[in-house]
């Protein structure tokens, strides 16, 4: 009997993004988001705003919570590293409580991580003294619930790493 393995999908996270509230997704549109991307456009309580860069959606975000509402910003480890400064003056100063969901892209689960971007990855959320948790299938959705928590709790970004590719939805 061949065992199929965990898989994260799109519904998990949206699930988890309706139960704590989320009104706004702030993110780049990519090939690997394709799934999710298409499921959220899809909910009448969740708005995707496109941005041009990572650095931009943290500003984005800044102004949504300001407003009241609940935000997330969707982006890869990359991006994330590239707007540390964003990171850093409109998270980790701004006291506002925010969740960023990081797609881990080149994590491959075995030790052996030959990109740089992931072997990067946990050492610059270390840096920044950012909590973060580990999301590789759907039995571990409810970490977002975890991540939504502190960052309410404590008032500073919460990262939840993707370590999966999000696959396909049922339509």
């Amino acid at each position: 009997m061949v065992q199929q393995a965990a898989l994260l999908s799109p519904e998990a996270l949206v699930a988890e993004f309706k139960k704590n509230g989320v009104t706004h997704i702030i993110t780049i549109p990519d090939s690997e988001t394709n799934y999710l991307y298409e499921l959220m456009r899809v909910q009448p309580w969740l708005d995707v705003i496109p941005a041009s860069r990572e650095g931009e959606t943290m500003a984005i975000a800044m102004g949504l919570s300001i407003a009241g509402k609940t935000p997330v910003c969707l982006i890869q480890n990359t991006g994330m590293m590239e707007s540390g400064d964003s990171i850093r003056g409109m998270g980790l100063d701004s006291g506002l409580p925010l969740v960023l969901v990081v797609g881990y892209r080149g994590w491959t689960r075995h030790g052996i991580t030959p990109d740089s971007a992931a072997r990067y990855t946990e050492p610059f959320l270390q840096a920044f003294g950012l909590k973060y948790y580990l999301v590789e299938h759907d039995g571990d959705a409810d970490r977002i619930s975890l991540a939504f928590q502190d960052a309410r709790a404590t008032n500073r970004p919460v990262v939840v790493l993707v370590g999966d590719e999000y696959h396909g939805f049922n339509r």
